[in-house]
């Protein structure tokens, strides 16, 4: 099976950063000397998984448009994994771990620390409910109707980048620090 290819879903307004104090938006603004989209998509680049920017220059109306204009720009792929793009400290094996994870389930969902995190792994048999979503209503509803029909793998990771996004300002300054703290433990 190829790999899947991962959305990085960049399409909207961040309005919660600006209104936090931030001077830029969100994906844009610094963090340990790249932007926070710089970061995501090296994560995804370091783990060798095709990647696509759902980025549209008029915006969307939501997660749910972004999805579907994703899914429609790669559509022969053989699945996706749906990762908002204000993520920027995940690591690369968490996304390997669920494009693998596809191999045994059509839905993966990573967890730390038993909260649900991202990017979300659907595999091409979803194509037309991803396909239909639309404004701002996510995937949840195709995960809950996939999880009655035991189609979903629950995927406990030990990385908190897959759950730790940048709203506010405050979680930018966090999550420096969280990479001051781990930069400085030896490899």
């Amino acid at each position: 099976m190829s790999s899947p290819v991962v959305l990085i879903l960049a399409a909207g307004r961040g309005e919660r950063f600006l209104a936090s104090g931030g001077n830029t938006h969100k994906l844009e603004a610094l963090l340990g000397g790249q932007t926070v989209l710089a970061h995501v998509i090296q994560a995804v680049e370091a783990a060798h998984l095709p990647w696509h920017l759902v980025r549209p220059e008029s915006g969307t109306s939501g997660m749910g448009e972004s999805i579907s204009l994703g899914v429609q720009a790669t559509a022969e792929a053989s699945g996706w994994l749906i990762l908002p793009a204000d993520l920027p400290l995940i690591q690369p094996a968490s996304l390997l771990s669920v494009a693998e994870g596809l191999g045994e389930k059509g839905i993966v969902v990573p967890h730390h620390q038993q909260q649900a995190g991202h990017p979300v792994g659907f595999r091409q048999e979803y194509r037309e409910a991803l396909l239909g979503l639309s404004g701002d209503r996510g995937a949840r509803e195709i995960v809950m109707d996939a999880r009655s029909q035991g189609d979903v793998l629950d995927l406990s990771l030990a990385d908190s980048g897959i759950t730790f996004d940048i709203d506010t300002l405050a979680d930018l300054r966090t999550a420096q620090e969280i990479r001051n703290v781990t930069s400085d433990v030896p490899d």
